[in-house]
């Protein structure tokens, strides 16, 4: 596990120093060891965070004395892909998983990716062809940034190594804000910064030197239900994430998990603990009632007999702790469960240097309750267009929060246009109120509207799983579980997200995921026996925060402070942003998600735009400095 940067231009001499600030400013991804490696065309820089081989791991790693590579996660079946390489003739000098890619990769060339089971972003430099390839996993667990101009290209694991490079002369991306003000987080491959981009999930790309970057998807996760019994798809579920649980148990280091409580963590530390029964798990929670999971995770912990240590966080550190995490996130995500995430890592790694995590089973097993609604709107169907169209207009003329309104209008509307997923912040309308150039061509619809697109043939609750694996996923989940836990040096894997578990969860019907009363359905089935029977019914609470209560008690004055001094008028209206915080404060609406998605920006705009604080302070100093 590590961070690693990178450049393939004509700048020498000076960039000699700027490498090495770009891999300090990621320090926290690999305090273990750092390493180097230029030639005439390329710059490679390396952070490391030992987990396997922790003597022989030191990249960039050159193989044959002519390929070089800088790899940051984790691949679970190199052991068997190095037992494969040694039969065809090819010898080894290390035990580490990062020689495996790259000798694979001169065995096979860019068909690498499909052997690789695991979570990954690389780049390899073939020294004799002079042509750079990378890589990133199959689900984006792993992130990976790039720029590129007609005479350079600039790549690292988090995109500020690139901005410290660029000298943070970066324009903001206004149509990312657009997009950012609805999903609550920036979708790929477009970052907040105009010229920065993300290489998308299941991508690789080839540069050559004076071309352009070329880059070819090789894995798009998708839906097709098989035949089989439903006792045949339960044994397959079983097998194959008790297969997975113990390949993302493979490490040198102590490897510990995380516990909500829930069907899904308490599922693979059940699987765990059959191979570590000494396995410690972390929980965080609130002091306000209601928002904790710190008891539920005890009594599992207790069922499971596995040890159990929480963290409770208090809304003093949780305002004080925001400018650094969102320095760590590098775009704002405005979802509010990253925060105890953070906490929690940070706890976890005093004990740990490895965490398990139940992240993907939602988008592969259908756990969203969300996912329910097509069964409950399911009678719509039968309706006649003509009485479609009077439900709509009926609905339209209901005044806001009449029961039955939202019924209605989500009934008469198609799910290409009800459902973009899990968080739907700023409708349009909104958006043209708060920006001060809104632009009406940057519908949200546009990014969710090809995925739609290329699976018209699939039910609605698999439609809803496509959208979340390929924006909610990577752009929200995968953003805050691996930038949460890398800023404690804190490694997170995810069984879920196997390349085999993913196979299996494809083929599932969409009657057995998803049904009228139970989400998860054929995934709490294969856990009957295996997990405590008192998790299987219990709502699902996914970290939750008190933003609701807290903007209107304890942080109304810091929000409306922060609000008045930050300088961004020339982006939002603020008299708009003063009646939404005035009527969130007075209970006339719930306006909190909307008002966090405004603050989280407000400070990312204080860290990565006015400069107030210094990235030496964020990284390394306890208490944060002002400049």
């Amino acid at each position: 596990m590590c961070g690693f940067i990178g450049y393939m231009g004509e700048r020498r001499g000076e960039f000699n120093r700027i490498i090495r600030d770009m891999s300090s400013v990621i320090i926290h991804r690999g305090p273990d060891d750092v390493g180097y490696y230029g030639d005439d065309d390329i710059q490679l820089g390396f952070r490391r965070l030992s987990i396997i081989d922790i003597e022989s791991g030191h990249q960039p790693l050159s193989f044959e004395e002519r390929y070089w590579i800088t790899f940051n996660g984790e691949i679970y079946n190199y052991i068997e892909l190095r037992e494969d390489l040694m039969r065809s003739g090819y010898t080894f000098r290390t035990d580490s998983d990062t020689e495996v890619i790259v000798a694979l990769y001169s065995h096979i060339g860019k068909r690498v990716v499909h052997k690789l089971r695991g979570m990954f972003s690389f780049v390899i430099w073939d020294s004799e062809k002079k042509e750079l390839f990378g890589a990133r996993d199959h689900f984006g667990i792993k992130p990976f940034f790039y720029f590129e101009d007609e005479d350079d290209v600039y790549f690292a694991s988090e995109k500020k190594s690139i901005l410290l490079a660029l000298k943070d002369q970066s324009e903001l991306n206004l149509q990312s804000l657009h997009h950012y003000l609805t999903y609550q987080y920036v979708p790929e491959p477009a970052s907040l910064s105009m010229e920065i981009k993300r290489l998308e999930p299941g991508r690789f790309f080839t540069k050559k030197v004076g071309q352009p970057i070329k880059i070819e998807s090789y894995f798009k996760p998708a839906f097709c239900s098989t035949e089989g019994s439903f006792q045949q798809m339960i044994n397959k579920v079983q097998y194959v994430l008790r297969d997975s649980v113990f390949m993302h148990m493979r490490s040198d280091v102590p490897v510990g998990a995380f516990l909500s409580g829930g069907i899904d963590s308490t599922s693979i530390v059940a699987m765990a603990k059959e191979l570590h029964p000494g396995i410690k798990t972390f929980t965080v929670g609130f002091e306000r009632e209601g928002f904790s999971e710190i008891e539920l995770a005890q009594e599992t912990a207790e069922e499971l007999g596995v040890e159990n240590i929480s963290y409770v966080v208090n809304v003093d550190e949780f305002i004080r702790e925001l400018p650094r995490i969102v320095w760590h996130l590098d775009d704002p995500v405005a979802d509010p469960a990253l925060v105890p995430l953070y906490f929690i890592a940070r706890e976890a790694s005093k004990h740990v240097k490895v965490v398990l995590s139940g992240e993907g089973a939602d988008e592969l097993f259908g756990g969203y309750n969300i996912y329910r609604e097509p069964h409950a709107l399911k009678y719509f169907r039968y309706l006649p267009p003509f009485l479609k169209k009077e439900c709509k207009a009926f609905a339209r003329r209901l005044p806001d929060g009449v029961r039955g309104k939202s019924f209605l209008e989500r009934g008469t509307t198609s799910i290409e246009k009800r459902y973009i997923g899990n968080a739907k912040i700023f409708h349009e309308e909104e958006k043209e109120k708060l920006l001060q150039s809104y632009q009406a061509q940057w519908q949200y619809h546009n990014v969710t509207k090809p995925f739609y697109q290329q699976v018209p043939h699939l039910h609605d609750v698999q439609k809803m799983q496509y959208i979340d694996l390929h924006t909610w996923l990577p752009g929200d989940i995968l953003v805050k579980a691996d930038r949460m836990t890398m800023a404690h040096s804190l490694e997170l894997r995810v069984p879920f997200l196997d390349k085999e578990v993913y196979q299996v969860a494809s083929e599932l019907d969409h009657s057995i995921t998803v049904t009228n009363h139970q989400t998860k359905y054929i995934l709490r089935k294969a856990m009957e026996g295996i997990v405590p029977a008192s998790v299987f019914n219990r709502k699902k609470l996914g970290f939750p925060v008190p933003i609701r209560h807290w903007l209107r008690n304890e942080l109304y004055d810091w929000a409306y402070q922060l609000m008045m001094e930050s300088p961004i008028e020339y982006l939002f209206d603020k008299n708009y942003l003063r009646q939404l915080l005035s009527e969130h404060q007075k209970g006339i609406k719930d306006n909190s998600r909307k008002l966090w998605t405004v603050i989280i920006f407000m400070i990312w705009h204080q860290v990565y735009v006015e400069g107030k604080y210094s990235f030496e302070s964020l990284e390394k100093e306890p208490e944060l400095q002002l400049i």
